[in-house]
């Protein structure tokens, strides 16, 4: 059953979401807003620790941010980097905290093949296999992506019933998750944040809103990956200005994906294998491929 539920299942501290962290841009901005909110949920007798070593006792407040759910709603558009942030949060965590992790990743087979209860057992078995890797010295991860899938409003008129019985048994699941006492952390990521019921929204300890890159992340983000070809920083900048909110595209900037799945692929197919890349190329390019749309 495992294998038909999860896309990904993999040992933490993982060397390789360590070197795509490296090369994420916006990774390290967005950690250090995220790691003491997933220490605070992770860490509930440092939390008391703290209470003492500062206040003299366990402040009413400890037992209130213990109540807090282990779940991180990430949101924004396509191609944003939100499903890679929390693997990669997910792993540095791992490491920084000095404990072995474990990461899985529901497929989006989730959704069934229209059974009766099929997809709610599904999610059920997924949190079993999250609790089950959860060990004393162990960290888990449950990472459901493209969450508004499984976890859309109730009400909404052309929701099947299956759909809604899936939904209760998600929030009966992020309730239930909490008597694993802070070993365990659920990540959901969306392009519709909106659609995703409000008892769920509800219980994130953190919404995190993931924007296309601006000006200055379009900027590190070439000069990382054209390094070596002999551009400018005046070209670097122009290519900067071309490619984000407000430059030849309007409000419509590049998303990351953008960048490295279709623009700088293009640019060096149009090079290879006669002529060096150049600043002309990358232009034309930048003149020729459209960013992704936004979705609503």
């Amino acid at each position: 059953m495992a294998q038909d539920t999860f896309d990904t299942q993999r040992e933490l501290p993982a060397r390789e979401l360590e070197n795509i962290a490296e090369t994420l841009v916006g990774f390290e901005r967005h950690y250090e807003a995220l790691k003491n909110h997933l220490m605070v949920v992770l860490s509930p007798d440092h939390v008391d620790e703290w209470s003492r070593k500062y206040h003299k006792q366990n402040i009413p407040l400890c037992k209130v941010i213990q109540q807090r759910y282990p779940l991180f709603l990430f949101s924004g558009d396509v191609g944003t980097g939100k499903t890679v942030t929390a693997e990669c949060a997910a792993n540095r965590l791992a490491k920084d905290m000095g404990r072995e992790g474990f990461l899985l990743k529901l497929s989006t087979r989730v959704r069934g093949r229209g059974l009766h209860g099929e997809m709610s057992q599904l999610i059920q078995d997924a949190f079993e296999n999250l609790t089950t890797q959860a060990g004393k010295k162990r960290l888990s991860f449950l990472l459901i992506d493209e969450a508004d899938s499984i976890a859309s409003f109730r009400s909404m008129e052309q929701m099947h019933q299956e759909e809604k019985a899936a939904v209760n048994t998600l929030i009966q699941k992020i309730d239930e998750i909490r008597q694993v006492g802070g070993r365990a952390v659920v990540f959901l990521c969306t392009n519709r944040a909106h659609v995703i019921d409000q008892a769920i929204v509800r219980r994130a300890a953190l919404h995190v809103e993931f924007t296309r890159p601006n000006r200055e992340e379009c900027l590190k983000l070439l000069t990382h990956d054209l390094e070596g070809i002999g551009l400018t920083p005046e070209e670097l900048n122009e290519l900067a200005s071309l490619t984000s909110a407000g430059g030849h595209y309007g409000d419509n900037g590049y998303t990351f994906s953008d960048f490295r799945l279709r623009f700088l692929p293009e640019a060096l197919a149009r090079s290879f294998p006669d002529r060096a890349l150049t600043f002309g190329i990358l232009k034309e390019t930048v003149l020729a491929v459209r960013p992704s749309p936004r979705i609503d």
